[in-house]
């Protein structure tokens, strides 16, 4: 918890990811691994001030549904924010993904187990993430997806992740 605190402190404050990220330098880098395909990911999708098509295309990929293997493609702006987020916690890890794009058929099928599964998931179209850091707290992610002012971020301390979408500003969770 101090660690979160220290953190988003020291961190100036802007008024939504990209701000955020512009201050960041030239580039722009996500780092994730599933455990579900065993999978990493290493790549910069932003270089002086330009998405780069190819890395975006790559984490499309590494984001779909692996249940289905179908693919959607997912938002810079989601992008943005959990780029900006992992940049805040300074953490050297790569996030853990453990939801990216959704299928209906996966939603459908998470929704008939859980309450906690919208019917109109930001998942259904490629604008959402779930993720977790080893070394990070829920809470410490939540923090810094909420210091970045940008999209939905939920706390999902039970079952060890966080939420982060490109839609509305907003919070959630415990």
């Amino acid at each position: 918890m101090a660690f979160a605190a220290t953190a988003i402190s020291a961190a100036p404050t802007f008024g939504n990811a990209t701000g955020f990220l512009r201050g960041g330098g030239d580039i722009r880098r996500l780092r994730m691994v599933s455990p579900r395909t065993g999978e990493r990911i290493d790549t910069i999708y932003w270089i002086e001030g330009k998405y780069i098509r190819e890395a975006l295309n790559e984490i499309t990929l590494f984001m779909r549904d692996w249940r289905t293997n179908e693919t959607r493609g997912i938002d810079h702006r989601t992008i943005d924010i959990m780029a900006a987020s992992h940049n805040l916690l300074n953490a050297s890890e790569p996030y853990t993904l453990l939801s990216g794009y959704r299928s209906p058929k996966t939603n459908a099928m998470l929704r008939s187990r859980s309450g906690g599964v919208a019917k109109k998931s930001r998942h259904l179209v490629g604008e959402a993430a779930d993720l977790r850091l080893g070394s990070r707290s829920v809470n410490q992610i939540y923090q810094a997806g909420v210091a970045c002012g940008a999209g939905g971020v939920g706390r999902y301390s039970g079952s060890n992740f966080v939420h982060m979408d490109c839609g509305p500003v907003r919070s959630w969770g415990r």
